[in-house]
Formats: C-alpha cells, sequence, structure tokens
C-alpha cells in the first residue's frame, strides 16, 4: 500500500511538480498581482544563498524589500549577497549567520534580532536539510528534525511578537509534495527507532510544517501564515542530497526562480493576505495538504500534542 501511495504521488508529480506543470498553471496568473513595491518592508529568507531562497530575495529585492537573509556559510551568504545587490541595485541586504540545527543559537539569534530591528513584516522559512544517514548535533538532537522542524519552530515562535507589531505580517514556510505520503507521527519525532530513511524523514518534517503553520494560523490571528510546496526545483540542495533523482529529472527539473514564484507571490501580493491563514499553497493556489482520499490526516488532540512537544523541547535551548 506504501508502494501505491507513493507511486501515486511520483506520477502527480511528473504532471504538476515539473517546469512544464508550472508553465501550464503560470497561464492563469494574474500579473498585476506582483507588480508591487515593497519598500521599506522587511523580509527575513533562511538558506539565502542559493535555490529558492536566494531567487526569492533577489525578486523582492527587485520590489524594494529590505531583505535579511540568514544562511550558514558565510562566504557563500557574502556572495550571495553581493550578486543579490548587483542584480537589483539595492543596497538594504543584511547577511546573519545562523546553523537552524543549533536551537540554543537559533533562540540567542532571533532575541538579537528583536533588540536590533523594529520590525519584520515577512518571515520565510526556506532553509532545510535532507540527510542520508542519521546524524545528531552537540545537543544530540538528530540533524533534520533539529534544522526542518525545531528551528522553524523556534525561529517563528520567537520572532511572533516582532511580527505582531508590524504591519500586514506574514510567515511563509517552503514545504514539500512528499509531505503528502505522510501522517503526522508523534512518537519517534527524532528518528531513534527503526531504520533511518532519510527521504522519508524529510517528507515526516514538511508534514509537520504544514502542522505547525495550521496551529500557528488558529492562534495568532493578526499574522497571515501559510506554507507551500515549490514545485520540484533544480536547486544544489536536490542535486546534493538526492543525486539519482537529480540526474534521471535533471531536464525537466523546474528553475530556482519558477520553485520561488509562489513564496513571492504569498510574501508580497494582496491577493495572497485575502486567501485564509494557515493554508497550503501550490503555484499561487490553495490546494488540500492531503492527497484525495487520504490516511494522512490526524486528529486534533495529535495535532495539539505535537505542538505541546516542540514547545517543551525548545523550552531546554531557551536562553534565561
Amino acid at each position: 500500500m506504501s508502494l501505491y501511495r507513493n507511486s501515486i504521488w511520483f506520477l502527480k508529480g511528473i504532471h504538476e511538480y515539473t517546469r512544464k506543470g508550472f508553465e501550464s498553471a503560470a497561464k492563469r496568473f494574474v500579473e498585476k498581482d506582483l507588480d508591487v513595491s515593497v519598500a521599506g518592508r522587511s523580509f527575513m529568507i533562511t538558506g539565502a544563498s542559493s535555490g529558492i531562497g536566494k531567487a526569492a530575495a533577489i525578486a523582492i529585492a527587485k520590489r524594494g524589500g529590505v531583505i535579511h537573509m540568514v544562511c550558514r556559510n558565510k562566504d557563500k551568504a557574502e556572495e550571495a549577497r553581493g550578486d543579490i545587490i548587483r542584480e537589483t541595485a539595492n543596497k538594504e541586504i543584511h547577511v546573519h549567520i545562523l546553523d537552524l540545527s543549533e536551537p540554543r543559537k537559533v533562540w540567542e539569534f532571533a532575541e538579537a534580532f528583536k533588540k536590533k530591528y523594529k520590525s519584520l513584516n515577512v518571515l520565510i522559512n526556506n532553509a532545510g536539510s535532507m540527510m542520508n544517514e542519521r546524524e545528531v548535533n552537540t545537543d544530540g538532537l538528530e540533524k533534520s528534525f533539529a534544522t526542518n522542524t525545531l528551528g522553524v519552530y523556534i525561529l517563528t515562535k520567537s520572532l511572533i511578537p516582532l511580527l505582531e507589531k508590524s504591519s500586514d505580517p506574514r510567515v511563509i514556510t517552503v514545504s514539500s509534495g512528499g509531505m503528502l505520503v505522510q501522517k503526522l507521527r508523534t512518537g519517534n519525532l527524532q528518528s531513534e527507532r527503526g531504520p533511518f530513511d532519510g527521504t522519508k524523514v524529510y517528507a515526516q518534517n514538511k508534514r509537520q510544517q504544514v502542522v505547525m503553520t495550521e496551529q500557528w494560523a488558529k492562534t495568532h490571528d493578526s499574522i497571515h501564515f501559510s506554507v507551500m510546496h515549490p514545485g520540484w526545483a533544480d536547486t544544489p540542495a536536490v542535486a546534493a542530497a538526492r543525486p539519482d533523482f537529480y540526474r534521471s529529472m535533471q531536464h525537466k527539473l523546474r528553475s530556482p526562480e519558477q520553485g520561488a514564484d509562489t513564496v513571492v507571490w504569498l510574501a508580497v501580493s494582496e491577493a495572497a493576505a485575502a486567501k485564509p491563514s494557515g493554508r497550503f499553497f501550490q503555484d499561487r493556489r490553495m490546494v488540500s495538504a492531503h492527497l484525495p482520499l487520504a490516511w494522512t490526516r490526524s486528529p486534533q488532540d495529535r495535532e495539539q500534542k505535537f505542538m505541546v512537544l516542540l514547545e517543551e523541547i525548545g523550552k531546554t535551548f531557551q536562553p534565561h
């Protein structure tokens, strides 16, 4: 049954998630949605040194946005910053160095950011990690969970007060279609039991991001939360994490700009802000976070338990 579900998801992806799928979807896009200026508005983008994050940063910087690049590698980040400035003539591009897999540093970064900056209009949780083998950080946390789930949770939770004080605040999280074949798990968050399958763990993390987005939307109604699937894009992260998939699909993959299109639309357009908060998007359209006849839905109490678990884990690393 699992093989069947994965096959359905892959076939769906062949049609929708590739470059041709984007080109087909783009025929219904409303061009004026992105014909906007965001001068004076600030945007934090994690993983902004390459791929979808960098493409989103360029698109938003072209529209006048103040960009806060949150990146792990300083040299790559500074190089990307130079590229963005040259391409957009926007000098309001700031680099912040942070490894999202280190929860104490995520807390410290967010607290320091709130003290230094008076507003943050949009947070784009784009950075992600797919591990081929189970690895733990210095705190003993499995790195995929630490980066994709706990890091996103801590960064967003800590910045919510700043977002709430800012005009038209939004939080966009870049998920993956792989989550469509994953049901929320709360009993093995760090993949300590059973064999480690990096692709499945990543997909589970992406399901967790969908649940976080839905739950945040219920408790913070002044912020517009959304989560999106960029399709299958040609990025360094995909090439490194899934080399076989990359080789076989390389000529069908979306460009980073195509992958980033809905991120930008969710971040800057009035049309996106008019949609309900907490929903899942693909190619500028609100879509279901579950396949038809899905087995992946979870009861409310399980989703709430998941948020409580994240709160408890996160607090153990929070500075006092």
